[in-house]
Protein backbone atom coordinates (compact mmCIF):
# COMPACT_ATOMS: atom_id res chain seq x y z
CA UNK A 1 0.00 0.00 0.00
CA UNK A 2 2.88 2.20 -0.73
CA UNK A 3 0.93 4.35 -3.72
CA UNK A 4 -1.92 4.79 -1.04
CA UNK A 5 0.45 6.15 1.40
CA UNK A 6 1.52 8.81 -0.74
CA UNK A 7 -1.77 9.59 -1.98
CA UNK A 8 -2.87 10.53 1.82
CA UNK A 9 0.18 12.61 2.03
CA UNK A 10 -0.71 14.55 -1.07
CA UNK A 11 -4.29 14.82 0.36
CA UNK A 12 -3.00 16.05 4.03
CA UNK A 13 -0.66 18.75 2.04
CA UNK A 14 -3.08 19.78 -0.11
CA UNK A 15 -5.82 20.06 2.87
CA UNK A 16 -2.92 22.43 4.80
CA UNK A 17 -3.24 24.60 1.63
CA UNK A 18 -6.70 24.96 1.83
CA UNK A 19 -6.95 25.73 5.25
CA UNK A 20 -4.22 28.70 4.39
CA UNK A 21 -6.12 29.87 0.76
CA UNK A 22 -9.12 30.16 3.18
CA UNK A 23 -7.92 32.19 6.32
CA UNK A 24 -6.09 34.52 3.14
CA UNK A 25 -9.70 34.81 1.97
CA UNK A 26 -10.96 35.89 5.08
CA UNK A 27 -8.42 38.53 5.59
CA UNK A 28 -8.86 39.90 2.03
CA UNK A 29 -12.70 39.84 2.84
CA UNK A 30 -12.53 41.94 5.92
CA UNK A 31 -9.23 44.37 4.44
CA UNK A 32 -11.60 45.10 1.17
CA UNK A 33 -14.27 46.58 3.31
CA UNK A 34 -11.76 48.97 5.09
CA UNK A 35 -10.19 49.48 1.62
CA UNK A 36 -13.59 50.56 0.39
CA UNK A 37 -14.31 52.84 3.35
CA UNK A 38 -10.78 54.90 2.70
CA UNK A 39 -11.29 54.91 -1.21
CA UNK A 40 -14.98 56.57 -0.81
CA UNK A 41 -14.00 58.77 1.59
CA UNK A 42 -11.17 59.81 0.07
CA UNK A 43 -13.99 61.12 -2.63
CA UNK A 44 -15.65 64.28 -1.67
CA UNK A 45 -12.66 65.74 -1.11
CA UNK A 46 -11.03 65.56 -4.23
CA UNK A 47 -14.57 66.25 -6.05
CA UNK A 48 -15.19 69.82 -3.48
CA UNK A 49 -11.02 70.38 -4.65
CA UNK A 50 -12.11 69.72 -8.33
CA UNK A 51 -15.01 72.10 -8.29
CA UNK A 52 -13.38 74.97 -6.22
CA UNK A 53 -10.55 74.86 -9.22
CA UNK A 54 -13.04 74.70 -11.84
CA UNK A 55 -14.92 77.66 -10.81
CA UNK A 56 -11.17 79.73 -10.03
CA UNK A 57 -9.59 78.69 -13.62
CA UNK A 58 -13.07 80.21 -14.74
CA UNK A 59 -13.03 83.53 -12.50
CA UNK A 60 -9.37 83.95 -13.80
CA UNK A 61 -9.34 83.18 -17.22
CA UNK A 62 -6.23 85.41 -17.80
CA UNK A 63 -4.11 83.45 -15.89
CA UNK A 64 -2.77 80.33 -16.74
CA UNK A 65 -1.39 78.00 -14.49
CA UNK A 66 2.13 76.12 -15.67
CA UNK A 67 -0.34 72.89 -15.20
CA UNK A 68 -2.66 73.83 -18.39
CA UNK A 69 -0.18 74.62 -20.32
CA UNK A 70 0.93 72.14 -23.33
CA UNK A 71 4.60 72.21 -23.36
CA UNK A 72 6.07 71.04 -26.54
CA UNK A 73 9.09 68.88 -25.65
CA UNK A 74 9.68 64.67 -26.45
CA UNK A 75 9.19 63.54 -23.32
CA UNK A 76 6.32 62.33 -20.81
CA UNK A 77 5.99 60.61 -17.83
CA UNK A 78 4.26 58.00 -16.54
CA UNK A 79 2.99 57.11 -12.72
CA UNK A 80 2.49 53.15 -12.36
CA UNK A 81 0.48 52.07 -9.90
CA UNK A 82 0.87 48.11 -8.44
CA UNK A 83 0.49 46.42 -5.36
CA UNK A 84 3.56 45.05 -3.02
CA UNK A 85 2.50 41.32 -2.98
CA UNK A 86 1.30 38.90 -5.32
CA UNK A 87 -1.56 36.62 -4.91
CA UNK A 88 -4.40 39.07 -6.52
CA UNK A 89 -5.26 37.19 -9.61
CA UNK A 90 -4.15 39.08 -12.87
CA UNK A 91 -4.43 42.59 -11.58
CA UNK A 92 -0.98 43.56 -11.71
CA UNK A 93 -0.38 41.65 -15.49
CA UNK A 94 -3.45 43.98 -16.86
CA UNK A 95 -2.37 47.30 -15.28
CA UNK A 96 1.48 46.54 -16.85
CA UNK A 97 -0.22 45.23 -19.73
CA UNK A 98 -1.73 48.65 -20.08
CA UNK A 99 1.48 50.79 -19.33
CA UNK A 100 3.48 48.31 -22.07
CA UNK A 101 1.23 49.38 -24.43
CA UNK A 102 1.48 52.92 -23.71
CA UNK A 103 5.15 53.16 -23.50
CA UNK A 104 5.26 51.39 -26.70
CA UNK A 105 2.76 53.90 -28.35
CA UNK A 106 5.19 57.18 -26.51
CA UNK A 107 8.09 55.05 -28.33
CA UNK A 108 6.83 54.96 -31.63
CA UNK A 109 5.84 58.50 -31.28
CA UNK A 110 9.76 59.39 -30.56
CA UNK A 111 8.72 60.20 -27.34
CA UNK A 112 11.29 59.41 -24.36
CA UNK A 113 9.43 58.14 -21.08
CA UNK A 114 10.41 59.08 -17.26
CA UNK A 115 8.60 56.63 -14.75
CA UNK A 116 7.40 56.44 -11.22
CA UNK A 117 6.60 53.45 -9.52
CA UNK A 118 4.65 53.14 -6.61
CA UNK A 119 4.56 49.58 -5.29
CA UNK A 120 6.95 46.28 -5.58
CA UNK A 121 5.54 44.68 -8.54
CA UNK A 122 5.84 47.99 -11.11
CA UNK A 123 9.00 49.12 -10.16
CA UNK A 124 10.40 45.37 -10.56
CA UNK A 125 8.58 45.20 -14.56
CA UNK A 126 9.69 48.75 -15.07
CA UNK A 127 13.70 47.79 -14.18
CA UNK A 128 13.34 44.56 -15.90
CA UNK A 129 12.03 46.11 -19.36
CA UNK A 130 14.86 49.30 -18.49
CA UNK A 131 12.55 52.13 -18.04
CA UNK A 132 14.03 54.74 -16.78
CA UNK A 133 12.22 55.31 -13.25
CA UNK A 134 13.06 58.57 -11.63
CA UNK A 135 11.00 58.27 -8.40
CA UNK A 136 9.53 55.50 -6.57
CA UNK A 137 7.43 54.64 -3.53
CA UNK A 138 7.01 51.26 -2.16
CA UNK A 139 5.74 49.21 1.15
CA UNK A 140 3.29 51.53 1.17
CA UNK A 141 0.85 48.79 3.75
CA UNK A 142 -2.52 48.66 3.65
CA UNK A 143 -3.38 52.11 3.92
CA UNK A 144 -1.95 54.78 1.99
CA UNK A 145 -0.27 57.48 3.55
CA UNK A 146 -0.05 60.82 1.01
CA UNK A 147 3.34 62.21 2.91
CA UNK A 148 4.71 58.58 1.38
CA UNK A 149 2.90 59.74 -2.43
CA UNK A 150 3.79 63.05 -2.47
CA UNK A 151 7.58 62.76 -3.07
CA UNK A 152 7.51 60.66 -5.92
CA UNK A 153 4.67 62.11 -7.59
CA UNK A 154 6.37 65.81 -7.11
CA UNK A 155 9.43 64.66 -9.19
CA UNK A 156 6.90 64.60 -12.47
CA UNK A 157 5.04 67.52 -11.23
CA UNK A 158 8.40 69.51 -10.60
CA UNK A 159 9.44 68.76 -14.28
CA UNK A 160 6.08 69.56 -16.12
CA UNK A 161 6.22 72.39 -14.66
CA UNK A 162 9.62 73.53 -15.75
CA UNK A 163 8.34 72.75 -19.17
CA UNK A 164 10.44 69.50 -19.22
CA UNK A 165 7.54 67.32 -19.92
CA UNK A 166 5.06 67.15 -22.46
CA UNK A 167 2.45 65.24 -20.97
CA UNK A 168 1.68 62.92 -17.25
CA UNK A 169 -0.19 59.81 -16.98
CA UNK A 170 -1.35 58.02 -14.20
CA UNK A 171 -1.86 53.97 -14.67
CA UNK A 172 -3.96 51.86 -12.01
CA UNK A 173 -6.77 49.65 -11.24
CA UNK A 174 -10.17 51.15 -10.66
CA UNK A 175 -12.72 49.84 -8.22
CA UNK A 176 -15.63 49.12 -9.82
CA UNK A 177 -16.97 45.60 -7.51
CA UNK A 178 -16.03 43.35 -5.87
CA UNK A 179 -15.68 40.81 -9.09
CA UNK A 180 -14.82 43.22 -11.42
CA UNK A 181 -11.33 45.73 -11.43
CA UNK A 182 -10.29 47.43 -14.64
CA UNK A 183 -6.62 48.80 -15.47
CA UNK A 184 -6.92 52.45 -16.84
CA UNK A 185 -4.41 54.84 -17.82
CA UNK A 186 -5.20 58.69 -16.86
CA UNK A 187 -4.09 61.68 -18.06
CA UNK A 188 -3.23 64.36 -15.13
CA UNK A 189 -1.20 66.83 -16.91
CA UNK A 190 -1.57 69.24 -18.65
CA UNK A 191 -5.21 70.28 -16.99
CA UNK A 192 -7.80 71.32 -18.98
CA UNK A 193 -10.40 73.93 -17.44
CA UNK A 194 -13.13 72.97 -19.54
CA UNK A 195 -12.53 69.55 -18.66
CA UNK A 196 -12.55 70.26 -14.69
CA UNK A 197 -15.73 72.12 -15.51
CA UNK A 198 -17.14 69.34 -17.72
CA UNK A 199 -17.00 66.89 -14.74
CA UNK A 200 -18.22 69.62 -11.91
CA UNK A 201 -21.55 70.31 -14.13
CA UNK A 202 -21.46 66.19 -14.63
CA UNK A 203 -21.63 66.11 -10.69
CA UNK A 204 -24.54 68.12 -10.58
CA UNK A 205 -23.54 71.02 -8.67
CA UNK A 206 -23.09 74.18 -10.58
CA UNK A 207 -23.43 77.55 -8.52
CA UNK A 208 -22.16 80.61 -9.46
CA UNK A 209 -19.55 81.87 -6.53
CA UNK A 210 -17.26 84.34 -5.55
CA UNK A 211 -14.25 84.17 -3.80
CA UNK A 212 -11.89 86.93 -1.66
CA UNK A 213 -8.33 85.65 -2.47
CA UNK A 214 -5.36 85.78 0.31
CA UNK A 215 -2.69 87.00 -0.49
CA UNK A 216 -4.10 86.84 -4.34
CA UNK A 217 -5.43 85.05 -7.02
CA UNK A 218 -2.66 83.43 -8.67
CA UNK A 219 -0.94 82.20 -5.09
CA UNK A 220 -4.52 80.38 -3.86
CA UNK A 221 -4.66 78.70 -7.79
CA UNK A 222 -1.17 78.08 -7.78
CA UNK A 223 -1.99 75.55 -4.35
CA UNK A 224 -4.70 74.66 -5.18
CA UNK A 225 -3.80 72.77 -8.51
CA UNK A 226 -1.11 71.04 -6.62
CA UNK A 227 -3.72 69.67 -4.06
CA UNK A 228 -5.88 68.64 -6.62
CA UNK A 229 -3.28 66.75 -8.45
CA UNK A 230 -2.36 64.84 -5.10
CA UNK A 231 -5.75 64.30 -4.21
CA UNK A 232 -5.88 62.45 -7.71
CA UNK A 233 -2.84 60.71 -7.35
CA UNK A 234 -4.06 59.35 -3.53
CA UNK A 235 -7.55 58.41 -5.10
CA UNK A 236 -5.48 56.17 -7.29
CA UNK A 237 -3.98 54.68 -4.62
CA UNK A 238 -6.99 54.09 -2.57
CA UNK A 239 -8.80 52.51 -5.27
CA UNK A 240 -6.18 51.01 -6.17
CA UNK A 241 -5.51 49.01 -2.64
CA UNK A 242 -9.21 48.55 -2.87
CA UNK A 243 -8.92 46.51 -6.41
CA UNK A 244 -6.00 44.60 -4.28
CA UNK A 245 -8.13 43.31 -1.70
CA UNK A 246 -11.12 42.62 -3.93
CA UNK A 247 -8.92 40.68 -6.72
CA UNK A 248 -6.65 38.44 -4.05
CA UNK A 249 -9.93 37.62 -2.11
CA UNK A 250 -11.87 36.48 -5.66
CA UNK A 251 -8.53 34.80 -6.07
CA UNK A 252 -7.66 32.76 -2.24
CA UNK A 253 -11.82 32.01 -3.33
CA UNK A 254 -10.72 30.05 -6.33
CA UNK A 255 -7.49 28.86 -4.68
CA UNK A 256 -9.50 27.27 -2.08
CA UNK A 257 -12.68 25.72 -4.53
CA UNK A 258 -9.95 24.27 -6.71
CA UNK A 259 -8.16 22.81 -3.86
CA UNK A 260 -11.79 21.22 -2.90
CA UNK A 261 -11.92 19.45 -6.17
CA UNK A 262 -8.11 18.07 -6.08
CA UNK A 263 -8.79 16.54 -2.47
CA UNK A 264 -12.27 14.92 -3.83
CA UNK A 265 -10.00 13.65 -7.08
CA UNK A 266 -7.16 12.19 -5.05
CA UNK A 267 -9.57 10.66 -2.31
CA UNK A 268 -11.42 9.24 -5.26
CA UNK A 269 -8.18 7.58 -6.48
CA UNK A 270 -7.55 6.64 -2.82
CA UNK A 271 -10.85 4.66 -2.85
CA UNK A 272 -10.17 2.76 -5.89
CA UNK A 273 -6.42 1.97 -5.80
CA UNK A 274 -7.42 1.01 -1.93
CA UNK A 275 -10.44 -1.05 -3.27
CA UNK A 276 -7.99 -2.72 -6.35
CA UNK A 277 -5.48 -3.90 -3.36
CA UNK A 278 -8.05 -5.69 -0.98
CA UNK A 279 -9.47 -7.65 -4.72
CA UNK A 280 -6.26 -8.48 -5.30
CA UNK A 281 -5.83 -10.07 -2.08
CA UNK A 282 -8.99 -11.95 -1.72
CA UNK A 283 -7.98 -13.40 -5.79
CA UNK A 284 -4.72 -14.53 -4.03
CA UNK A 285 -6.79 -15.86 -1.00
CA UNK A 286 -9.09 -17.74 -3.11
CA UNK A 287 -6.52 -19.14 -5.56
CA UNK A 288 -4.50 -20.03 -2.74
CA UNK A 289 -7.67 -21.76 -1.03
CA UNK A 290 -8.54 -23.80 -4.87
CA UNK A 291 -4.67 -24.94 -4.56
CA UNK A 292 -5.15 -26.48 -1.53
Amino acid sequence: MAVGKEIRGKIKSVENTKKITKAMEMVAASKMRKAQDRMRAARPYAEKVRNIAAHLGEANPEYVHPFMRANDVQKAGLIVVTTDKGLCGGMNTNVLRAVTGRLRELQDAGVDTHAVAIGNKGLGFLTRIGAKVVSQATQLGDTPHLEKLIGPVKVLLDQYEKGELSAVYIAYTRFINTMKQEAVIEQLLPLSAQKMQEETNASGKQLDWDYIYEPDAQSVIDDLLVRYLEALAYQAVAENMASEQSARMVAMKSATDNAGSVIDELKLIYNKTRQAAITKELSEIVAGAAAV
